[in-house]
């Protein structure tokens, strides 16, 4: 059975103090996506402002975070595209070795 006990003084001042030190960012409104959405239906300049995004300073960390994660997500895709064409060369070229000889 849990019972709950007040919090020290301390504790909860010092819990108000880390909240209050908390920079919060403003929230990205609809807006904001939609327009940064179309800015991503367009073929070159779409590559160039996923980086800007995700590195410039200036933008709501929401956003960078977000290009950051879909840099890494495509990384991984890639990685794992060149391993599968890789096997596949690896695979077919063998094949047709066999066949050759």
């Amino acid at each position: 059975m849990e019972t709950n006990t007040p919090q020290a003084p301390q504790e909860q001042y010092a819990y108000q103090q880390y909240q209050s030190n908390q920079a919060v960012a403003p929230i990205v409104t609809v807006k904001e996506w939609l327009i940064t959405m179309l800015i991503m239906i367009i073929p070159i300049v779409n590559l160039v402002m996923i980086f800007v995004y995700a590195f410039s300073s200036g933008h709501n960390p929401s956003k960078s975070n977000f290009f950051k994660a879909y840099l890494i997500m495509a990384c991984i895709i890639i990685g794992l595209y060149l391993l599968l064409l890789l096997l596949f060369v690896v695979i077919f070229g063998s094949a047709l070795a066999s066949l050759n000889s």
